[in-house]
């Protein structure tokens, strides 16, 4: 499923086969949360900025319009007309980021929507049934995320249980993907490496789950509020550990530095709302570094977001007009940002990857890392 093809220093260049589609990596995830991205952005548009994987959410899913609605629709790639890989995450996160009461037990999490208030259980066994009626490529398995900093015994025994939590998808997913009326009974799972901050304990993590031959391996429970170099250290902690024959995906992450950063650590797979999130407020990626639109001095200025850029924004509209749409709200303004900063992203990984197969990627990296998160 995943082949490596060429490796500079621990950064990889692979190819990640699904049943969806041939995934070259490393790649971003262009985030559709209820299955479209916000900002306007269909399915449809992703083909013309380069996206190869979209990830829907397991639990605003779930809440609207309901999984068991979508699985009669067809399932996710039909509902939402897009033929290539799907990975939907597990819903643990938004449980323990949006639930304001959450009840966690053995068998699950017990909490309140954020939409209504009514009750809601979920444990890996749902979180399994309900990826299984999107019909997605990939499942992500149920995990506690807890929060950083969090007590050492707690964060220990967290672990323990997320582990255990792995293993009950694993079983769930092996019945349903054995099931006639399955959607995608090919439907992959993904593990989820935890363990806050503390490193002898994300090793530990890491060195089980490795043992039980998953499709994949993410790093979760990162980027929630430690600082950047404590990130950079586990995943650099952890990576000796992480089967070198498998898919990693580093949840959650990033800036385009972050990006950099983790692939020269050796991470395949990223995803990050803030792309689309920071280009509906006119914080825009260049290859000069990040440009805020909302400057009075666009006011008049005629070029593109970024001249060196091909995507359809920059290829039609000027900064200031841009600019004028996000001043009035109007929605073709946000629309217009979000397919910039998402092709973006998606060619500054075309690039990475042309990077690594010319054996230039370190080089590369030297001469952008102090320069894609300036503030221009």
């Amino acid at each position: 499923m995943f082949q490596l093809i060429k490796q500079e220093g621990c950064a990889r260049r692979g190819e990640f086969v699904t049943p969806h589609g041939t995934v070259q990596t490393p790649a971003f995830m262009n985030v559709a949360t209820c299955g479209a991205i916000k900002g306007a952005v269909s399915a449809l548009d992703l083909k013309d900025i380069k996206c190869q994987v979209q990830l829907c959410n397991t639990y605003h899913l779930h809440l609207r319009p309901g999984d068991e609605k979508v699985r009669t629709l067809g399932g996710l790639h039909r509902f939402t007309r897009w033929e290539g890989p799907i990975l939907t995450d597990s819903g643990g996160f938004q449980v323990f980021s949006l639930a304001k009461l959450r009840n966690i037990k053995e068998e699950g999490v017990y909490f309140n929507s954020h939409i209504d208030g009514r009750k809601i259980f979920m444990g890996p066994e749902e979180s399994m049934n309900i990826q299984s009626n999107l019909g997605s490529t990939i499942a992500m398995a149920f995990d506690e995320c807890v929060e950083n900093p969090s007590p050492y015994q707690y964060t220990k025994d967290s672990v323990a249980r997320t582990t255990r939590w792995l293993k009950r998808c694993m079983d769930r997913m092996a019945y349903l993907n054995s099931l006639e009326g399955t959607l995608n009974r090919r439907q992959m799972l993904f593990g989820i490496n935890q363990g806050g901050t503390y490193r002898d304990l994300r090793t530990d993590h890491m060195r089980e789950i490795a043992e039980l031959e998953l499709d994949g391996y993410a790093i979760g429970g990162l980027a929630v509020g430690e600082p950047t170099e404590v990130m950079y250290e586990i995943i650099e902690a952890v990576e000796p550990f992480a089967p070198k024959d498998k898919i990693r995906y580093l949840m959650g992450v990033g800036t385009p530095v972050n990006i950099l950063e983790a692939v020269r650590r050796g991470v395949d797979l990223f995803d990050c709302v803030m792309p689309s999130r920071n280009a509906r407020h006119g914080q825009l990626f260049t290859w000069e570094g990040v440009r805020n639109l909302n400057n009075a001095k666009y006011e008049l200025d005629e070029k593109p977001i970024d001249e060196r850029c091909g995507c359809p924004t920059c290829r039609s509209f000027s900064r200031a007009y841009i600019r004028h749409l996000l001043k009035s709200g109007e929605m073709l303004g946000m629309r217009l940002a979000v397919l910039h900063n998402l092709y973006f992203y998606n060619n500054l990984m075309e690039i990475i990857r042309a990077q690594l197969d010319a054996g230039t990627f370190l080089q590369f990296y030297e001469t952008y890392r102090n320069v894609l998160g300036v503030r221009i």
